[in-house]
């Protein structure tokens, strides 16, 4: 669900936003969204590639380090499923 946040802006800000915004045909709310939008994707992609890059170039330290166990503490055997233990 979408929620409501308020902002101020310069005059003048707001008549350029406005501009724009008709320009792509979107309200300047859709116009300011797409646009807060398109940062928060383009800085997720961006540390999504970062760390992916990270473990990639680090992934013999990790598995030498920690060994293949990549979550320390779980048992051995994966659980059954299907069926819960009486208690």
């Amino acid at each position: 669900m979408a929620k409501q946040t308020n902002i101020r802006l310069d005059e003048d800000v707001k008549a350029a936003a406005e501009d724009r915004a008709k320009r792509r045909g979107l309200s300047l709310q859709g116009y300011v969204a797409d646009l807060i939008e398109a940062d928060v994707n383009q800085s997720r992609a961006a540390f999504m590639a970062g760390a992916a890059s990270f473990l990639a170039a680090y992934t013999d330290t990790f598995e030498a380090e920690i060994g293949e166990d990549r979550y320390p503490g779980l048992p051995d055997q994966p659980a059954k499923t299907g069926s819960r233990d009486a208690a």
